[in-house]
């Protein structure tokens, strides 16, 4: 925390000043693997946050008309000063997330990228000419452009307190939106440090507000008329509650999911097991798209399942701040909690712990991974979204009935499948009910620049640099 120092601000960011009465109820952030405090939060009052809604409404009537030039100038100025930050943010995120170093580092060089990306794409014309040739329209000509949609409201999730907030923020800018961002309480601080950044390199009053504040202060964010569009990232039952009261908002979500892989007999086994087991235990499997369910070729299965044993006994687990941890801490004690008695729940009816299944550090909230086999549906650890370092192997004797289990699922975000036959590939595509396919990679595989998103409970609409951009303007039409 001493090297965050220089770039952390503790309240509330509005009109590119902090606000927040001392005397309010705070926001208490841990370090995660330690349990210490290390900041308290006054939470934003009424007044702030329609202080914060009114700045951004007023805000927006003049960044909309900035050039495109203008933002790509600020776009670049913000990536050379979060490269020069880089080492602050990291230790921010390793703190207050608990995420491994490495996996922080990733993080850091995936927010630098979303920024790059959306350079580009702001030089790329967003309208479209459109065929006029058939009666009324002969000799007409009619085109569209595309104008930003206003301000709009951002709340991002805990596991990428950076990463998902640019997410929404970076697009937002580039298209000459506004942005109230409403970080996750258990990481408000990486948002806060980035808002300073914003300040320094001379983002516009209001183009930017960080709001701190309890579930009530949301729901009014979300309520507010002059807010036009809500993206959300979190679970699915929060996600879907918060668009009903959205009313006539834009809404944008990005849910939870319980990621399948198929291993069939033609992978190499030792990779396969080797990559689904790094994407099974990565930052002890609290990211959407970690591998939570197995299914593996019944010719294959033994072998399959002892080399995944030994993989995931070779993971490092501990304390986040050392290189190498692939398991750190689980984000909080209920968490951890409700991680275990899902567990429990399974063991009691039916399922077979083949490795961990008790707490291994309550003290540094740390679980070792565990994997599962003889589940079924019913069983939260099939059925949910477990967000723990928990997987499921099975075995399976035909592709189409895996296939049918998978969908059996109320997500779909995205699903692999280890394969070298191309009659798979088709019929997986063909029929399985997710947001993504990838092949011979594990479901967590994600770039920034690709369309990104979920079927059925796991969203609605897409990120991805491109794509966030798309949702975040509306297009006009011109005929003459």
């Amino acid at each position: 925390m001493e090297n965050a120092a220089p770039v952390l601000q503790t309240k509330s960011f509005i009109h590119n000043e902090w606000h927040g009465d001392e005397n309010r109820p705070a926001l208490i952030v841990k370090n995660k693997f330690e349990q210490i405090p290390i900041a308290k939060i006054p939470l934003a009052s009424h007044e702030e946050i329609e202080q914060a809604i009114k700045s951004s409404h007023q805000a927006f009537l003049e960044f909309r008309k900035t050039s495109v030039l203008e933002r790509k100038e600020l776009l670049e100025k913000l990536f050379a000063a979060l490269k020069l930050e880089r080492d602050k943010f990291v230790n921010l995120i390793i703190s207050e997330a608990g995420k491994p170093h490495d996996y922080a580092q990733a993080e850091l060089d995936r927010a630098l990228t979303i920024i790059d990306v959306a350079i580009h794409e702001l030089m790329v014309s967003r309208g479209e000419v459109v065929p006029m040739n058939h009666p009324p329209g002969i000799g007409r000509t009619a085109l569209t452009k595309k104008y930003p949609i206003g301000p709009i409201l951002a709340i991002s999730p805990f596991n990428f307190p950076l990463n998902l907030a640019l997410h929404k923020i970076i697009p937002a800018i580039a298209m000459g939106n506004t942005v109230i961002l409403k970080p996750s309480p258990q990481t408000p601080l990486t948002a806060l440090a980035f808002a300073s950044l914003c300040k320094k390199v001379g983002l516009p009053p209001g183009v930017l507000n960080v709001v701190i504040c309890d579930n009530h202060g949301a729901e009014v964010l979300v309520r507010d008329e002059r807010l036009k569009m809500l993206s959300f990232t979190g679970s699915a039952d929060i996600g879907w509650k918060l668009k009903a009261m959205a009313q006539k908002k834009k809404v944008v979500l990005e849910l939870g999911g319980n990621a399948a892989a198929i291993v069939d007999r033609t992978t190499n086994i030792t990779e396969t097991a080797k990559a689904l087991a790094t994407g099974a235990f990565l930052y002890a499997g609290q990211i959407c798209i970690s591998t939570q369910r197995i299914y593996v070729d019944e010719f294959i299965f033994d072998q399959f399942v002892e080399e995944f044993k030994l993989h995931t006994s070779e993971l490092k687990i501990g304390s986040p701040a050392q290189k190498g941890t692939i398991v750190g801490p689980i984000i909080d004690r209920s968490h951890l909690e409700r991680i275990h008695q899902w567990i429990g729940e399974a063991k009691d009816l039916g399922a077979e712990i083949i490795l961990g299944g008790e707490v291994l550090d309550a003290d540094h909230l740390l679980y070792p991974p565990t994997i599962l086999t003889n589940t079924k549906p019913g069983m939260k650890v099939v059925d949910e979204e477990i967000f723990g370092p928990v997987v499921i192997i099975e075995k399976v004797k035909y592709f189409d009935e895996v296939i049918r289990e998978i969908n059996l699922s109320r997500y779909g975000l995205q699903a692999s499948l280890f394969t070298n036959q191309l009659s798979q590939i088709k019929y997986a595509e063909e029929h399985l009910e997710v947001g993504a396919l990838i092949i011979n990679a594990i479901p967590g595989f994600r770039l920034d620049s690709m369309p990104y998103g979920g079927v059925k409970d796991s969203g609605l609409g897409r990120e991805g640099v491109k794509y966030a951009m798309e949702e975040m303007c509306e297009a006009r039409l011109l005929v003459y």
